[in-house]
């Protein structure tokens, strides 16, 4: 988990694949540890064709079925099909805003939220268990998302997907990649 903190999670994501992924994976996480999906990430990578939205948004019963027979991933039936629909809407969003990142990242105008993660009393914060779950924007884009008719987009998965593309930085101060993202 060091090395996928120090080299990957806050970082900014502008690549619509890379998007797509970090979407479905913290879909499949809901009710799991993250350890448990990044150690599973390359058998996601090969289940679901490197995550080329195009290929994944037409999966059929057949491909479903054999999904659910793969033990390298969480053999969920409607994480699986949340991945499927997630898919379609993705396309969606690419074809209304020319792509998801520009959806996405017009949540925050373009620049990440850098937060000094606190308590609440303006104090910096003494471990990542005092950085809130969800926000008021993670709230917005999980409405946003679920109405447009995606799955497994509740507030806490949209403010996981959040942090991970580097949208806020909630890295601790004294982190060095606080200041670096």
């Amino acid at each position: 988990m060091t090395q996928y903190h120090d080299e990957e999670w806050g970082v900014p994501v502008h690549d619509d694949r890379h998007l797509f992924e970090v979407l479905i994976l913290d879909g499949a996480q809901a009710g799991l540890s993250w350890s448990t999906i990044i150690n599973k990430r390359e058998n996601y990578r090969r289940a679901f064709d490197n995550f080329d939205v195009r290929k994944v948004a037409k999966y059929d019963a057949k491909k479903v079925k054999e999904l659910l027979g793969n033990a390298g991933i969480v053999r969920n039936k409607l994480k699986i099909a949340s991945a499927v629909r997630n898919a379609k809407v993705f396309i969606e969003i690419q074809k209304e805003f020319g792509s998801f990142d520009k959806y996405i990242w017009g949540f925050v105008k373009g620049k990440p939220i850098v937060n000094n993660p606190s308590t609440g009393s303006g104090q910096e914060a003494k471990s990542m268990k005092d950085i809130p779950a969800t926000t008021e924007l993670s709230d917005t884009i999980s409405k946003d998302l679920k109405k447009r008719g995606m799955n497994f987009v509740g507030s806490t998965i949209v403010y996981a997907v959040m942090q991970t593309i580097g949208l806020v930085n909630d890295h601790e101060v004294g982190c060095f990649r606080y200041k670096q993202v």
